[in-house]
């Protein structure tokens, strides 16, 4: 007589595939699914656990493909956030990864607000000198999600160049290459830029080619922040694509948008440019997620040359340099994304203020601050980033509703959040954040899918699951059928949806009821169960 651990009868089963949906039965032993057959063909006789679906959907678990959960994980492996909204794999690395550590890095680059919160890892980063280092530390801590990462491209350049202006030597490039091969060995997916934040600005097309050509040699995937997502981005979107014709790997766009109303026109030109890539035989496609605000660091008002050789503060003191970053971020040359231009002061919303003193003006658009200050946008801004000495959390509301349906109906799109997993326990007392983080994949399956069909059910969930499990070469997760990891969901079509918004963002989502990761149960009723059982997803390299 067969043996199942767990099995699911009844529910609408969705298996990823994009195939429709049909009533059946779902039972796994282990780890691994065992079975998927049509509503109560498989018997629960000699089963540990019987779990009722009728009137739910069971589906494979959701692979966020921009995770930005490497120090959110530090605090807390529940990933509670992204455990709700269904996701069960968390791909990090855009642009910074915590390791390698060494060459020119001498300071462990703290990215996040949530930094200071996990000090006791600060001398633990600095012993990661390899790349696959960090990945085991974080499954040895424990872990809800399963994990994976791409190297980021920022702590490529750091290593081998700092923080430095201008082409990399023939030297530093040789270190890079070597970095890379490492880590492609240790388990990367490929190479993560972000070209708009220094230091990933500072690299020219040329070295990118040659650094994603070691990665091609692994089969490793070329994943970026493009150039620019506003004025210049049809250009971005060209450079992506060449990089990826030069470099011959895949080309994958990170959270693709138009920025500003006077671009949303050039998604059509987008979706165009890269069908007609593919239509060439270059394997380009692009991930989203469902908000027309942008959250990044305030920092992007300013040109990335003011944080050049990392003297970022020692710039905005000095009375000359601070009138030369002035007299840009007031007039931008064209060759960087403004971001006031694109919104305005009066769409530019900084969330992330540490200080007590400035606590005064979270949530506050910039030219409310600066109203309230009696100073023009750009000197208030001066000011708050000498008080608080960091980055500041910001969101810039500037894309558009309507594009974000089109961009969602893109056979070659998938979705992530760009955002970190947090609990809103401990979540709540740093400051707002960007609602993503709790409503990314709920929101898609709520709004778009059920309350305004913007696309089926079946296809939604293709977009979260098989279809990222694909493009990083996972052939044994994503799908719903037997001898694939027990990777599974159970939500409420009814009820799932996002309840956190930009006001009040700290709000986990709805109607998400079970959660199994690697065939262990971590949400039981839309309670974590506090289980960790993520394992590492490695990259083709690794095999």
């Amino acid at each position: 007589m067969t043996y199942y651990d767990v099995l699911i009868h009844n529910a609408k089963v969705v298996d990823g595939t994009g195939n429709p949906w049909f009533y059946g039965d779902v039972a796994f032993v282990g780890d691994r699914v065992a079975a998927v057959a049509p509503a109560f063909c498989l018997s629960s006789e000699n089963t540990s656990e019987v779990v009722n679906g009728t009137d739910m959907v069971v589906c494979p678990g959701f692979i966020d493909i921009q995770s930005h959960s490497i120090l959110p994980l530090m605090r807390d492996g529940r990933s509670l956030s992204k455990i709700t909204q269904g996701v069960t794999t968390e791909i990090m690395g855009e642009s910074w990864t915590p390791a390698p550590f060494g060459g020119k890095i001498d300071d462990v680059m703290a990215l996040s607000i949530f930094s200071q919160h996990v000090p006791e890892w600060t001398d633990r980063m600095k012993t990661w000198r390899r790349f696959r280092d960090w990945l085991e530390a974080m499954v040895k801590h424990g872990v809800a999600t399963n994990i994976g990462s791409f190297l980021g491209g920022g702590t490529l350049r750091r290593y081998a160049k700092g923080m430095e202006m201008g082409p990399a030597t023939a030297d530093e490039l040789a270190i890079m290459q070597r970095v890379v091969r490492e880590a492609m060995d240790d388990g990367a997916f490929g190479v993560s830029y972000a070209l708009i934040y220094p230091p990933d600005a500072f690299v020219d097309t040329n070295e990118l080619i040659e650094v994603c050509k070691v990665a091609a040699e692994y089969a490793g995937i070329y994943i970026t922040h493009v150039r620019s997502e506003a004025d210049r981005l049809i250009e971005g979107i060209a450079e992506a694509i060449e990089i990826g014709r030069q470099a011959e790997m895949q080309v994958e766009i990170y959270h693709l948008k138009a920025a500003g109303e006077r671009n949303w026109s050039k998604i059509p030109d987008v979706i165009a440019m890269i069908n007609q890539a593919r239509a060439e035989g270059l394997d380009v496609a692009a991930d989203m997620y469902p908000y027309v605000g942008a959250g990044t660091g305030l920092m992007s008002i300013l040109p990335p040359w003011a944080d050049a050789d990392g003297k970022f503060f020692d710039n905005l003191r000095d009375p000359a340099m601070r009138a030369k970053i002035r007299a840009e971020a007031l007039n931008p040359s064209g060759d960087w994304e403004a971001m006031v231009d694109l919104c305005g002061p009066e769409g530019v919303m900084p969330i992330g203020f540490e200080k007590p003193e400035n606590q005064q003006y979270v949530g506050k658009r910039l030219s409310e601050i600066a109203a309230s200050r009696g100073q023009e946008w750009i000197d208030a801004a001066f000011d708050l980033f000498l008080s608080e000495e960091q980055r500041i959390s910001t969101i810039y509301f500037m894309m558009s509703e309507e594009n974000i349906k089109l961009q969602l109906q893109q056979p070659w799109i998938k979705i992530s959040t760009d955002a970190g997993g947090f609990d809103p326990e401990w979540a709540k007392p740093l400051g707002p954040y960007h609602p993503r983080a709790y409503g990314t994949y709920t929101r898609v399956l709520g709004k778009y899918v059920r309350d305004e069909g913007v696309l089926t059910l079946e296809d939604a969930i293709r977009k979260m699951s098989s279809a990222v499990a694909h493009r990083l070469g996972l052939h044994d997760r994503g799908l719903l059928c037997a001898g694939q990891y027990a990777d599974v969901v159970i939500f409420d079509p009814q009820t799932v949806g996002d309840r956190a918004t930009f006001e009040d963002p700290h709000q986990l989502s709805a109607g998400v009821r079970d959660v199994w990761v690697n065939g262990v149960r971590v949400l039981k009723k839309g309670v974590h169960t506090g289980l960790r059982p993520g394992r590492i997803i490695d990259g083709p390299g690794r095999f």
